[in-house]
């Protein structure tokens, strides 16, 4: 799958698909038209069974140096209307299929929420990010406020939040924020983390899952187990349970649709 975009980079090969954040002389800072393009794309992966994950990074020498603020950039593309009811990252709090930020260089602002959206979150080794809002005069923008303390506990969120000082891989990987790899060969460790489990895994179950834990947030213990409940009976009559059974009894990788 090929698509053509002004502000990123989409491809798939091997059940991965990559959207590559591509404003490298500008680190890759975010614009309208950058966001209606992954927003784009995301749909395109969403939409393709042969896709298993997605993977954003960045082109160049860092991830995203959050939003562009220069006036050439208030004529990018606007933004398309969204129903009632959801937020700016809507399409990102509820993508199906497991998420992964590479964050390859610096990462700040708008970038970092983004980053906070996924499931995983990698980061090179000896880069830096920061939230960067409060020295900007601006708050904790696009849920920012919510994940994080979820993420890293409060304090720890106050401290990224409140400061918005630089925070090196190693520091942000004690709090939990992320995973640190080594920068040499960074983007193809990432892929190959990510194609062993999702090769391993049932895409059934990791779509299960993924609404499991996202809305585990916001329920009470007895509404988690009741999910559980309803979710483990329906799994126990999928073609990827009986497949896995049958891959586990005949000593075999499974072959999983996600049926």
């Amino acid at each position: 799958m090929t698509e053509t975009y002004e502000h990123v980079l989409f491809d798939v090969a091997d059940g991965l698909a990559t959207i590559t954040l591509n404003r490298p002389d500008k680190l890759n800072a975010w614009t309208p038209t950058m966001e209606a393009e992954v927003r784009h794309a995301m749909q395109l992966a969403d939409d393709d069974a042969q896709v298993r994950a997605i993977i954003i990074t960045g082109a160049g020498r860092g991830f995203c140096a959050g939003a562009d603020l220069s006036p050439s950039a208030s004529t990018a593309r606007p933004l398309p209307a969204r129903p009632p009811g959801e937020h700016r990252f809507h399409f990102l709090h509820h993508f199906s299929k497991p998420l992964v930020a590479a964050i390859n260089g610096p990462i700040a602002g708008v970038g970092l929420s983004i980053s906070l959206y996924c499931d995983f979150r990698y980061m090179a080794e000896d880069t830096k990010l920061t939230t960067a809002f409060a020295r900007r005069g601006l708050i904790a923008e696009h849920g920012t406020a919510w994940l994080l303390p979820r993420l890293i506990g409060p304090q720890n969120a106050a401290d990224l939040l409140l400061s918005g000082r630089n925070v090196s891989t190693a520091e942000a990987a004690q709090m939990g924020l992320v995973r640190p790899l080594p920068a040499d060969g960074f983007l193809a460790r990432v892929r190959e983390v990510v194609t062993e489990m999702v090769g391993l895994s049932s895409p059934r179950s990791m779509r299960v899952i993924k609404q499991q834990l996202r809305q585990s947030l916001e329920q009470s213990f007895a509404g988690a187990a009741a999910l559980a409940d309803r979710e483990q009976a329906a799994s126990t009559q999928s073609a990827d349970f009986k497949e896995g059974v049958a891959a586990f009894l005949q000593r075999r990788p499974a072959a999983f649709t996600g049926a």
